[in-house]
């Protein structure tokens, strides 16, 4: 990814406005998204029941985009879960989907697998099928890093990965099994995206799944101690939410 390559995009988005649809857009990544696209002057529905995503996400974006580009929202409550709400939006016809709502956390899926696998395999499931009937031009979907498990190599390679430690990880692999399968039974091409670990604008700090970044910028922000568990020897790879979006907007109109 260039940002040439991203900067063609959105010239070429601007010029030709399309409709897209936006599941989890009242989340961190998704409301990033929709931020991103009415920016560009795109017409976006948005699908949110707000068991992970908050209103406020909404209401700070519509107040850094214009009247006229925020009235290219449409805003769904509902529930990918529900094949109701799903034909909704659907209904609509969006040219492409970004696929953000799911069920996050490793130690949330532990806790219940059963409520991550609903949403995040049941949901993904009635998403892409819905996409591929309408024949959307691009599907890209959110999947994990924690796809890789517990292969030890390092850098990650896509096709490398090792057995999932979670039923999260479960989740999200299934889901690419599942892209895959669509494509070679229908043709229908769906991206996935291995997020690790994003970060940046309106992640919220609060609640027992927070991330930690988000957690030790809250915490510097109050000038209290900044916890750190381990040893301080182990490493992550973070990704700032802007580079998210893009690979987004990138993956759905190549």
């Amino acid at each position: 990814m260039t940002d040439h390559n991203f900067a063609e995009v959105c010239k070429n988005l601007k010029a030709s406005p399309r409709l897209w649809l936006v599941t989890g857009v009242a989340g961190f990544i998704g409301s990033n998204l929709l931020e991103e696209l009415l920016k560009l002057n795109q017409r976006v529905i948005g699908l949110d029941n707000f068991l992970t995503g908050f209103q406020t996400n909404l209401d700070e974006v519509q107040k850094l985009v214009t009247p006229k580009q925020w009235k290219n929202f449409k805003f769904v409550t509902g529930d990918i879960t529900s094949v109701k709400d799903c034909k909704k939006v659907f209904a609509k016809k969006p040219d492409y989907v970004l696929h953000q709502a799911a069920l996050g956390s490793v130690p949330r899926s532990i806790e219940n697998p059963t409520a991550t696998n609903h949403h995040n395999v049941t949901g993904f499931l009635n998403v892409i099928d819905f996409a591929k009937n309408a024949k959307v031009k691009g599907f890209v979907y959110a999947s994990s890093s924690a796809v890789y498990g517990d292969h030890p190599g390092l850098p990650k390679v896509e096709e490398l990965i090792g057995n999932c430690l979670s039923p999260y990880a479960v989740s999200k692999k299934v889901d690419e099994i599942y892209a895959a399968v669509f494509h070679l039974n229908y043709g229908f091409e769906a991206i996935g995206l291995r997020y690790f670990n994003v970060f940046g604008a309106r992640q919220s700090p609060n609640g027992p799944y927070a991330a930690v970044i988000p957690k030790w910028i809250d915490a510097l922000a109050a000038n209290k101690e900044v916890v750190i568990n381990g040893d301080g020897e182990t490493s992550r790879d973070f990704c700032y939410i802007d580079n998210a979006v893009q690979a987004n907007l990138l993956a759905a109109t190549v």
